[in-house]
Formats: structure tokens, C-alpha cells, sequence
């Protein structure tokens, strides 16, 4: 369970979701890159087509961590797996946090069912998640791979959600950044088409996409994720 504050106030959240919710290639440039960050299993480089409706993924709700809380590479695993060159990537993303109950609503009515906003990193380990003939889920689910913070953001204090600057720097170097408007499917659009696949309960996170950038970490770099109104999440990165 994680604890944030909310945005400007003395008020907590606590965070322990029934579900994390993710999003695949919702960043045209992000697309157009990914080709090169997955190359197949057997070394070939498929073509990345724009996604005609969301691609959803799950995380385990074990990856969550908090603000400063180390990233840790899973290095000694990967070792035993005999994986030669493992890559474990940050990809910066805005996070919706639930409020109400979702299930088949419109997307007029998606927002005034969210809580809030926040940062999040959706630590992805590359080589298990392109080779798992089942998904993409354990590379996207090792422990700590889903930092989040360092706040949550009201959407009635945030503005428009569907225009925020997004940034990622890695040792103060900028990675990633873009604006949400950017999106292939809008937050609304996204939370509507989730709802009518799934119910989404209160304190369910989802995840929304990230922009192009996305890049390798390693043990001693620090990460952090930038998103306008709401903060900087920052976290050191370990090795097992």
C-alpha cells in the first residue's frame, strides 16, 4: 500500500488497487520507435502499427512504490535465466486514479468518475516482455516496477488533464518529453473503453501511455517523471 498526499493539501490517499490498468503505444512517436526498443525474440525488428482501439496490459499492484523508493533490477534473475544482454527500460506516464465505480459509462461521463492524477513509471523489463508467448505481463511485473507520486492531483485543481507537459529526466539528462494532448486515444475515450471490458473499482490505477524516449537503466542512475500541476516523482535505481 502506498500513501500520497493530495496536490496543495494536508489530506492522504491510500493507495492499494484491486487492478492496475495499462496502455500500449498510445504515443504516435512512441509507435514509430518501438519497432527498434522490441526487436523479436529471434533478433528480427517487427513494423509497429498505430493501434486501431486500446491496447491494454495489466501490472501487479506488487510493483507499486513510492517517491525515492529504489527501482530495483531484478539483475541476478536475468543472470539465471541466461538472458545475455537484459534491458529494463523507464517509460514516463500520466496515471489516472479511480473514484467512482466504472462499468459501461459513456465518455461524457468517464472524468467525473476519476479521483485524480498522478506521475508513474511503467518499468518494463524488455527481453521478458517481448519473449513471453503469454504477454506482456511479467515484464511489465517484477516488484517496484511501478513507481508513482509524488502526489495526486484533484482534476478539478489540474485543469484539462488532455493537455499536460510530460517529461522524464535520467540523471538529470531529459529523456522524454511531450504533452498528453499528444495521445492516440484521450483519457475519456481510453476510461470509457475500459469500463465497457471491465468494472473498474475505486483506487484502481490506469496507466495511460508514454511518449517516445523510452530508454535502458541501470544500477546507480535516478529516474524522474515530470508532469505539469502535479510534480516530480524521483526514484534511485538498484540491482538485486
Amino acid at each position: 500500500m502506498i500513501s500520497l498526499p493530495f496536490v496543495g493539501s494536508e489530506r492522504r490517499i491510500e493507495l492499494n488497487p484491486s487492478k492496475i490498468v495499462a496502455l500500449g503505444l498510445n504515443y504516435r512517436d512512441h509507435v514509430a520507435e518501438v519497432g527498434h526498443v522490441l526487436p523479436g525474440h529471434d533478433g528480427t525488428v517487427a513494423k509497429r502499427e498505430v493501434p486501431s482501439e486500446p491496447l491494454l496490459f495489466a501490472k501487479g499492484p506488487n510493483v507499486l512504490v513510492g517517491p525515492g523508493e529504489p527501482i530495483v533490477i531484478p539483475r541476478s534473475f536475468l543472470a539465471r535465466s541466461k538472458i545475455a544482454e537484459p534491458r529494463t527500460d523507464y517509460e514516463a506516464e500520466l496515471a489516472i486514479i479511480v473514484g467512482l465505480r466504472m462499468r459501461r459509462v459513456s465518455p461524457d461521463e468517464a472524468l467525473s468518475h476519476v479521483l485524480g492524477y498522478t506521475c508513474f513509471n511503467d518499468v518494463s523489463q524488455r527481453n521478458i516482455q517481448n519473449g513471453d508467448r503469454s504477454g506482456w505481463f511479467r515484464g511489465k511485473s517484477f516488484d517496484s516496477f511501478g513507481p508513482i507520486g509524488p502526489a495526486v492531483a484533484p482534476g478539478e485543481s489540474l485543469g484539462d488533464p488532455q493537455n499536460l507537459a510530460i517529461e522524464c529526466r535520467l540523471n538529470g539528462r531529459t529523456v522524454q518529453h511531450s504533452r498528453t494532448s499528444a495521445m492516440i486515444f484521450p483519457i475519456a475515450d481510453l476510461l470509457s473503453y475500459i469500463s465497457w471490458n471491465m468494472t473498474l473499482e475505486p483506487g484502481d490505477i490506469v496507466a495511460t501511455g508514454t511518449p517516445s524516449g523510452v530508454g535502458a537503466l541501470a544500477p546507480g542512475d535516478v529516474v524522474e517523471i515530470e508532469i505539469e500541476g502535479i510534480g516530480v516523482l524521483s526514484n534511485p535505481v538498484t540491482a538485486d
